[in-house]
């Protein structure tokens, strides 16, 4: 099988250890084992794991964490969950499963690479809708329409939306399900950063598996509950679409680790905390970068409702991937070029790590568009 590059993986695992101030990151800030378990009350961690023998576990996920996982929603049981290698695991075996060649399958963009070139790969007619600042990088649902003809089998979205923070509210995403159910096709919505909404208790819209009788919701514990190390994700969908899932899935995964279950399930079990540190660090850097967008005349932007990234538009005459090699060259600060993203033109930001390491590394990316100006003048 023939596959592209992964163009954002690719820069990531070759910059993101040389850079001084991560700017590309796209985690809510990590917590340590230590700060989960101050969170979570729980003190005798050493009696919970000693006595655990590193089986492979209860395969599918244990129910525990399986049980915990169905609570995010609002319709789901542990029959309709999956445990995954993180959420880029649980997009590759939902893929993996209902696509074939000739397939009819629509995919957003810009959106996490997965979703185009996976089905690309396997041979399915892969139609690209692009989103655009015209529709604040929402899905322009006349397009959608014309794209889903009668048989199509798979729409893939992502809410919140990865790099831009867009976001679909319910009544939007029933107009999605509206044509989806139209032409007979699935709904894979990868929600990797729900949970992370700039407004509301929850931060979290709803998900398509509680909206749609053929939506599949993917999801993780990385980004918005700060525990990427664990990798470990699911896959929320239809009892027959995971048990479809798990026959690929016993060819690549077996099982996630233990360990990964057992802290994962007590980190859910805390998640109200969790959520509140989140929104906490998502909201207070967002302002950061809000009011930063403002005063700099050379980005422009649509700003998130939503997720740990923005993409930012600059008015400087040079490639993404120059424009941030110089950065990173000059200042330590790094940056996600748009063209990893597909996106040329443009800039990824993730803003949820430290205030200290945001405040600094845009005081640097300030100076430098100061200098690019003052030498292109």
């Amino acid at each position: 099988m023939k596959i592209r590059d992964f163009g954002v993986e690719i820069w990531m695992n070759k910059y993101e250890t040389r850079c001084e101030l991560n700017l590309a990151e796209t985690c809510v800030e990590s917590l340590t084992v230590a700060e989960l378990l101050d969170m979570s009350g729980v003190k005798d961690i050493a009696q919970q794991i000693l006595p655990l023998k590193l089986t492979y576990g209860e395969i599918e996920g244990s129910l525990r964490l399986r049980a915990l996982i169905a609570g995010l929603y609002e319709q789901q049981k542990v029959e309709n969950v999956v445990t995954t290698h993180g959420a880029i695991g649980a997009n590759a075996l939902v893929h993996q499963t209902i696509v074939e060649p000739g397939d009819r399958v629509i995919s957003v963009l810009p959106t996490y690479q997965q979703h185009y070139s996976i089905p690309e790969s396997i041979g399915a007619d892969t139609q690209i809708l692009r989103l655009t600042e015209e529709t604040g990088f929402l899905p322009d649902l006349e397009k959608l329409k014309k794209l889903a003809v009668s048989g199509t089998k798979l729409i893939a979205i992502n809410n919140p939306n990865n790099p831009t923070g867009c976001l679909m509210d319910r009544v939007y995403l029933e107009k999605i399900v509206e044509i989806a159910r139209a032409c007979g096709a699935w709904i894979l919505c990868d929600e990797v950063y729900r949970g992370t909404d700039q407004e509301g208790d929850t931060g979290m819209t709803a998900s398509i598996a509680d909206l749609y009788e053929k939506g599949i919701s993917t999801g993780s514990m990385s980004k918005t509950f700060s525990l990427a190390g664990l990798r470990l994700g699911w896959i929320v969908a239809p009892a027959e679409l995971i048990h479809a899932v798990s026959i690929h899935r016993d060819y690549n995964t077996i099982s996630v680790g233990m360990l990964d279950d057992h802290f994962a399930s007590i980190a859910l079990e805390c998640k109200d905390k969790i959520l509140e540190r989140s929104h906490k660090i998502t909201r207070t850097n967002l302002a950061i970068v809000s009011q930063w967008v403002d005063g700099e005349p050379l980005i422009s932007w649509i700003k998130p409702k939503s997720g740990t990234t923005a993409l930012l538009k600059y008015d400087v005459p040079i490639a993404s991937e120059e424009f941030c090699l110089r950065l990173l060259d000059k200042t330590g600060v790094m940056l996600t070029p748009g063209s990893a993203l597909d996106m040329e033109g443009y800039l990824r930001i993730g803003y949820t790590n430290g205030e200290d390491v945001l405040r600094k590394g845009l005081e640097r990316i300030s100076l430098f568009l100061k200098e690019s100006t003052a030498s292109a003048a």
